[in-house]
């Protein structure tokens, strides 16, 4: 049977300035993991929590499968079966039964692959950085899972085939015993439909659904706009300071929204952020938020306060730093934005923050604290219902519907690919693709005027009607 692993967040303090990071770890009945622990620290600046906890998720799996073949010291061969186990799962269909005890069931190609790719970086940095794995000691001390761990990464670096390049896809690179493991192809999938929320109950939602009895939730129809008429993810709203909106100069009833990177974009004038001698402090929001609130980044801490940080490409200049800004499409709403702003801000005028940010608990025991994405995700589900419509990602009735909204409407309207890709701050004119493929039937619609055009020069009608 395998080895029962819990994933359990663990603040860490590393030197002795007790500044604590948190990642999530591995518990084992041997206690914590400690090289996945390290290797979490060590990539703690440049790489997400979200990136962590599919980490954590690989190297669990991994450790599952080496626990329930213990005798297994081919390299080779234990990543081949390891592998082959993530496509297949590990039911014996004969036997209607799955004697290792694993209970997994077949992954799609795509994830399997990248439970690969993520072993394959914590691999390279045990093989490279830890100096047990670099060169294995017998009189090891650390804990069982630790050292089969270091152990797989001493052999993994003697023969960089056993997880380095198992996935390579051209027949040249085909050379070597462990090159021959070659990954599932992905069915490729065309998209009649992107999962957009639909657009004529957008209104609806608004004033109906994020209704109840005669109170208006302004917090959520502002972050519902924010994601629907400016392509905001749904966890980017979360950032949002207060003094992040503004009157546009270029229209003073439209709302200027600037959305500043977690940690780097430009910390707010606060005349309670002094220095030693009283003078205002200016840096980054990192600081802001340490010195200030002693908070850290919402893209940085576990459990509900998270809020994500994809990335993309960011905008800069001097008194914001990095920041996304708010593209309204259409105009209209970002003077819809700020009258339902001014709404908000006169409730949250009368409650106490511990913290910066703009969107707080309105009601109940915990009045004026940070609002949590979880509860706005329950909060848009029951204003969809509210209006008769079903909730589902393939309806495109969840938040990040809205985005996908966003991205349909400024193709249809064929703003050009390099403006889409500003608006939706992505940093690859590909990567808006699966925002604005065009739904099944405008595809239909582009076949049936093509058959019109080529008709006005094409002889097939006439040889239709003589075949009749």
């Amino acid at each position: 049977m395998p080895v029962p692993i819990t994933v359990v967040k663990a603040s860490v303090v590393t030197d002795a300035t007790s500044v604590v990071t948190q990642v999530p770890a591995l518990v084992t009945p041997y206690g914590v993991l400690e090289p996945l622990l390290d290797y979490f620290v060590a990539r703690h600046h440049d790489r997400s929590l979200g990136w962590m906890q599919k980490g954590a998720r690989a190297v669990r799996l991994f450790i599952e499968y080496l626990s329930t073949n213990p005798a297994e010291r081919d390299n080779y061969r234990l990543f081949l079966n390891f592998a082959q186990r993530l496509y297949t799962g590990t039911l014996v269909t004969e036997l209607g039964e799955d004697p290792s005890g694993l209970g997994w069931e077949p992954m799609p190609p795509s994830e399997a692959r990248k439970v690969v790719t993520l072993l394959n970086d914590f691999f390279d940095y045990l093989s490279e950085i830890r100096p047990v794995a670099a060169r294995f000691n017998p009189k090891y001390a650390g804990s069982v899972q630790d050292r089969m761990l270091d152990e797989v990464a001493y052999q993994y670096r003697r023969d960089k085939a056993f997880l380095g390049h198992t996935w390579a896809t051209s027949l040249e690179a085909a050379t070597s015993n462990g090159r021959l493991v070659r990954p599932a192809r992905n069915i490729t999938v065309e998209t009649s439909r992107p999962p957009c929320f639909p657009d004529q109950h957008f209104a609806r939602l608004l004033t109906e659904g994020f209704r109840v009895g005669n109170r208006y939730d302004y917090r959520g129809m502002l972050i519902t706009v924010l994601q629907h008429c400016a392509g905001f993810r749904e966890s980017e709203p979360f950032h949002l300071y207060i003094s992040d909106v503004v009157p546009d100069p270029a229209n003073p009833r439209s709302a200027l929204v600037l959305i500043p990177h977690p940690s780097e974009g430009a910390a707010p004038p606060d005349p309670r952020w002094v220095d030693t001698r009283g003078r205002p402090k200016t840096g980054n929001r990192r600081q802001y938020l340490q010195e200030r609130w002693g908070l850290q980044p919402r893209n940085e801490v576990m459990g509900p306060l998270h809020a994500g940080w994809k990335g993309g490409i960011h905008e800069r200049d001097l008194d914001q730093g990095y920041y996304y800004r708010a593209y309204w499409f259409e105009p209209m709403w970002g003077e819809f934005f700020m009258s339902v702003w001014q709404k908000y801000m006169a409730e949250v005028a009368m409650m106490k923050r511990n913290h910066p940010y703009a969107f707080v608990n309105t009601e109940r025991g915990e009045v004026g604290e940070m609002y949590k994405l979880g509860r706005y995700n329950k909060a848009h589900a029951a204003a969809v219902r509210r209006i008769g419509l079903e909730v589902s990602k393939q309806a495109g009735t969840t938040p990040h519907g809205h985005r996908h909204a966003y991205g349909q409407r400024l193709r249809e309207a064929k703003v050009e690919k390099e403006f889409i890709r500003r608006f939706m701050h992505h940093s690859s004119l590909n990567s808006q693709d699966v925002y604005t493929t065009p739904p099944l039937s405008a595809s239909l619609r582009e076949l049936q005027a093509a058959a019109q055009r080529l008709q006005s020069v094409s002889h097939q009608p006439a040889l239709l009607q003589s075949v009749k």
